[in-house]
């Protein structure tokens, strides 16, 4: 016998209540419920990377993260971080080396790499590939990617340096 109950997400900073079994992955409510296209439904497996979302800042998987599991947690998807007026550094840094080709894996890769960036903002480039080594990209801008998370981190710590 299947059941079905609410839960409460924090999403973005906002509270939406949802509604399913509890075993449901968090990435079809964050796509089919509360209408965000961030996360991506790669392999199902928790392995791509593809639906990478930060909960209480640490990178997850949407996809293999049950909803019970999420639920009064604080869940950031690719569109929490910024918008097309004001992008995190991150996506802008994305944006511009040029780090996206068919786009598909970008947003677990800018999901890791912020998450990354919280804990080691001075990463060397070793650091960055071992960080998104489970974050696939079918169209191979790696050298791409891996340029725009070092500028990244570059912009942070000018950004951080700059502040009185």
């Amino acid at each position: 016998m299947r059941t079905t109950r609410r839960f409460a997400l924090r999403v973005n900073g906002a509270d939406h209540l949802v509604e399913g079994e509890p075993q449901t992955p968090l990435l079809f409510f964050l796509r089919n419920d509360i209408c965000l296209n961030g996360p991506k439904f790669g392999c199902g497996l928790g392995e791509c990377g593809a639906c990478t979302v930060q909960v209480d800042g640490i990178a997850a998987r949407a996809c293999a993260l049950p909803v019970r599991l999420a639920e009064s947690r604080e869940i950031v998807t690719l569109e929490g971080l910024g918008d097309g007026d004001r992008p995190d550094p991150v996506q802008q840094a994305f944006i511009d080396a040029q780090a996206a080709q068919c786009g598909y894996c970008i947003n677990g890769m800018i999901m890791t790499a912020k998450a990354f960036l919280t804990v080691n903002p001075a990463p060397s480039e070793a650091e960055v590939r071992e960080a998104l080594r489970y974050n696939l990209c079918r169209c191979g801008t790696h050298v791409e990617i891996v340029r725009a998370v070092m500028l990244a981190a570059e912009r942070c710590r000018a950004s951080e340096t700059a502040e009185p």
